[in-house]
């Protein structure tokens, strides 16, 4: 092992989830040539690889196993448009090492670089107007790369209304681990009677047998490689932690924008009626007789001891933003409604404040923002929980370094999310751990973060999630929804599926990547002599 490569780059050997690895060496690509020059080099000599993004992801994905590092963050240029008249609908084409609070900037602004763009890309912008136009896909953390999104499938709040990013990539150019390149439009390789061919820009047929195992039955999912019966090809490689190929360009469908967005916190008097309100939130209960029809883009949720926690961090510079939290909100309940009607939102609105007061809590108490300062605001009270817990793990590594953060990022079905969160709380309190429960609750998928304040509560956290993770695959859920499985939560996935289920998943990848050189150790173990 090189250690002055190790010190020298030592950054690039851990992302957020904080793992550390090693590596031997690490390039920045400008180009996709360039990923197909190493990539070459490093099959022939049969050297593994890990690819980077901006190592945002929480699962380990980006952390070496040894080798070699492609990090794309370079490849960050919108490299052209396309709309479709017809449907009305837009296109960007982008490099993976684009950051999405980029995007967002280009989009919102209409201000991209066309230097190098094609005329009908050029062309195209003609049908956008400033702030016509969104990309839908919103994990917490903004400064992720397209390329990590696309890896993962990642998602975030508004998925409730949005989906994931699957959703929304109309088309990838994948470096494969022999350095040939495969192209993939949505729709133009579709799998049949479980069976798929694909053709390399080399020339060379790539088939084989779609996997016997099926997925859950839950909205937000990335436990491993997709798998439907009869399924476009292009998903399998979404979500496939750059295990199948490195991804060297993405095709992004864009959302239209809506004339209106409200964002509301709710906060109720415990628990159990906060979940109620979820409930009617997603059309499943009624309460009082009413029935709402706010069509949410997002519901999260944040438990009573995250809202304590931030009520603490209040106290300190970096968080004194952040609206003022009384003593007396027990749980809050955040939605964000998107309309083309100010009088649609308020009449709903309205029946809003009485479920909220029929299920005991005060209308007058919620948080309402109907312009984007105040909205602004909440997204700041949103986003402060995950920021606040990654403080406190870096403050207790100051006293113990192998202690990091704790967080599941596990789904369950719709009647099973009172069970689940029954679950989360008992383990909590039976083994004495301090803990936060936050996140995207119209989806039944919450974070609960565990934050240790020893090795021997970190241990308990780890077996925890493992009885976790067994109960809720036995709940018909996901024990990775929006992260991946990554290195971290390979165990987990043994949980969901079963051994000759994993090797069904290590058959398809040795279709793709015969010497399995491609990000070892991420989603299953590598197992040396498997080759």
């Amino acid at each position: 092992m090189d250690k002055t490569f190790n010190k020298m780059y030592a950054e690039y050997l851990r992302d957020e989830s904080r793992q550390i690895g090693s590596a031997e060496s690490i390039i920045f690509p400008n180009t996709e040539a360039e990923i197909i020059f190493s990539v070459k080099e490093m099959s022939l000599k049969n050297i593994p690889i890990t690819t980077q993004g901006a190592r945002t992801g929480l699962a380990a994905s980006a952390v070496p196993h040894e080798g070699h590092i492609i990090n794309l963050s370079k490849m960050n240029k919108v490299t052209g448009a396309r709309y479709d008249k017809k449907e009305d609908r837009f296109f960007l084409t982008v490099q993976p090492g684009v950051l999405l609070s980029e995007l967002r900037k280009y989009i919102a602004n209409k201000s991209f670089i066309v230097t190098d763009w094609d005329d009908k890309s050029v062309d195209a912008l003609k049908h956008m107007e400033k702030g016509q136009w969104f990309y839908s896909t919103d994990p917490t953390e903004s400064s992720a790369s397209i390329g990590g999104i696309a890896s993962c499938n990642a998602s975030g709040a508004k998925s409730y209304r949005y989906g994931s990013a699957r959703d929304h990539i109309s088309g990838l150019r994948l470096v494969l681990a022999d350095g040939d390149v495969l192209a993939l439009k949505r729709g133009q390789y579709i799998a049949s009677d479980n069976r798929f061919s694909l053709i390399t820009e080399g020339g060379r047929e790539i088939k084989g047998k779609l996997p016997k195992y099926r997925m859950p039955d839950v909205k937000k999912n990335t436990s491993g490689y997709y798998n439907m019966p009869d399924m476009d090809m292009i998903d399998l490689f979404i979500g496939s932690d750059g295990t199948l190929g490195i991804i060297s360009e993405i095709e992004l469908e864009l959302s239209k924008t809506l004339d209106v967005n409200w964002g509301i916190t709710i906060f109720m008097p415990d628990e159990d009626r906060a979940l109620d309100l979820v409930r009617a939130l997603r059309q499943e209960v009624k309460i009082d007789n009413i029935s709402l029809n706010l069509n949410p883009s997002a519901i999260e949720f944040f438990s009573h001891n995250a809202l304590n926690m931030l009520r603490e961090q209040q106290k300190t510079a970096e968080f004194s933003n952040i609206q003022e939290l009384k003593d007396s909100y027990h749980t809050a309940v955040y939605v964000e409604v998107e309309s083309d009607s100010n009088d649609k939102v308020w009449g709903e609105v309205e029946k809003l404040g009485e479920v909220i007061n029929a299920l005991g809590g005060n209308e007058d108490e919620t948080w309402v923002a109907y312009n984007l300062v105040n909205l602004e605001k909440l997204h700041d009270f949103r986003h402060a929980c995950p920021e606040c817990v990654n403080l406190k793990i870096d403050e207790i590594k100051k006293s113990d370094d192998r202690i990091t953060k704790l967080g599941t990022d596990m789904s369950v079905p719709d009647n099973k999310l009172k069970d689940v969160m029954k679950m989360y709380n008992e383990g909590i309190r039976e083994n004495n751990l301090n803990a936060v429960i936050f996140g995207h609750i119209g989806n039944n998928h919450l974070h609960v973060n565990i934050i240790p304040g020893n090795m021997d509560e970190y241990e308990k956290g780890k077996e925890l999630f493992l009885v976790w993770a067994e109960k809720v695959a036995a709940m018909g859920g996901a024990v990775s929804a929006e992260h991946g499985v990554g290195k971290l939560k390979v165990p987990f996935l043994k949980k969901m599926y079963k051994e000759e289920e994993i090797n069904e998943m290590r058959k398809i990848k040795k279709i793709f990547d015969p010497a399995q050189i491609l990000n070892r150790g991420t989603i299953f173990e590598f197992v040396e002599g498997d080759q």
